[in-house]
């Protein structure tokens, strides 16, 4: 049997190697010139280590997807912490029981933390929408504070976007945190992959059995033939698994309409310093156009005279040719729009979509693993 995947990131190196180790051979194609998808990271002419499409934190609490990519790779023990520059005071983000103070002085500050912890008790992580709903005058002064502060100008610079009209899939995940853990993840397992992204995915994919073209669009391969319900690939009837992890509706020119997503500007500077910043990332939650700076140096850990930041500037996806789609905007209407594709494709029994492009929603690293092991147990 032969499979042809789709596109190089977690999602599709995943179900190759699973495969491939089934004696199954596998074709992958990948329309960039690297594998490793948008975690794909390499030295920049100062020789640091970077992230060429924005920061990727590996944590998850799962023991199976950590057990898995530990096999591809050793682990640098990196505890990920975000501050946000709000108005130039740094505060922990998210919002947390440490800030209260920074931000309402010690006297009220106490007094809150005793509210929220009685209210919803220890480590609990509360959405921000759900705060504003308290009975609590205190808890909706919190609330008030985070959401003109931290959250409603980010959001809206992120996304274009008033919070209430973002998907709560993405709003839960700005939570406040009853809890003094500065950390941004509180997640069993962290770190980040000793040798870099690009190592792990070469070491993943490094089998016999897979074959990988580059700089191959799958648009330049694949046929499909509605009216018999085949796919051909390079001309010629294709039988076995294709997992597709790209765009689909760009898989079929948007003709039933494009998916809409945000996009990301990057802007890399470098520094004859040291350091730039105090932590990994700075949030930019009230000002500037960027939404955060990233010191690739705290996240990998390298040692050097010198240092590599990253700013962020959130902007519409319009032109598949020159920008990268990196967050679905999810809404009832963009999903009823990718269902339309989905069942466009359902006739091609030997057709599955796997991603976050393809699926049309947002994953962490250890959720679309997780996904992948999950699809390749019941393809098997």
């Amino acid at each position: 049997m032969e499979a042809l995947i789709i596109g190089c990131g977690f999602a599709g190196a995943t179900v190759a190697r699973k495969l491939a180790e089934q004696d199954i051979k596998v074709r992958m194609i990948e329309r960039r010139n690297h594998i490793g998808g948008n975690c794909y990271d390499c030295n920049d002419e100062h020789g640091i280590l970077i992230h060429q499409y924005g920061p990727h934190i590996f944590h998850t609490y799962s023991k199976e997807v950590y057990d898995f990519l530990s096999q591809y790779t050793k682990w640098y023990d990196y505890s990920h912490e975000v501050v946000g520059n709000v108005y130039n005071k740094i505060i922990p983000i998210p919002f947390n029981l440490n800030t209260l103070n920074i931000v309402f002085g010690e006297e009220k500050g106490n007094a809150l933390k005793k509210e929220l912890v009685d209210t919803y008790g220890m480590e609990a992580r509360v959405p921000i929408l759900e705060l504003q709903k308290s009975d609590s005058e205190g808890i909706r002064e919190v609330a008030e504070y985070v959401y003109q502060n931290i959250f409603l100008k980010y959001t809206m610079k992120q996304w274009e976007q008033k919070p209430e009209e973002v998907d709560q899939s993405v709003t839960a995940r700005v939570p406040v945190l009853i809890s003094y853990d500065n950390r941004y993840f509180q997640d069993t397992y962290q770190g980040m992959p000793e040798a870099g992204y690009t190592v792990l995915f070469e070491n993943l994919l490094n089998h016999e059995n897979i074959k990988i073209e580059l700089g191959v669009d799958a648009k330049d391969v694949l046929t499909f033939d509605f009216e018999n319900q085949k796919i051909l690939v390079d001309g010629k009837e294709f039988n076995g698994p294709i997992v597709f992890t790209g765009a689909i509706d760009e898989l079929f020119d948007c003709k039933l309409g494009q998916l809409p997503y945000r996009s990301l500007d990057f802007k890399f500077e470098h520094y004859d310093q040291e350091f730039y910043q105090s932590k990994g990332v700075v949030n930019y939650t009230v000002s500037e156009d960027y939404t955060r700076i990233t010191e690739f140096k705290y996240l990998t850990g390298q040692v050097s005279d010198t240092t590599t930041i990253i700013k962020e500037y959130p902007k519409k996806y319009t032109d598949p040719k020159t920008q990268v789609p990196y967050y679905a905007i999810l809404n009832d209407k963009n999903k009823q729009l990718h269902q339309k594709y989905v069942d466009l494709v359902k006739p091609f029994n030997n057709f599955y979509l796997l991603g976050r492009l393809a699926q049309y929603k947002y994953y962490n690293i250890d959720g679309i693993v997780l996904e992948a092991l999950k699809f390749i147990g019941e393809l098997l």
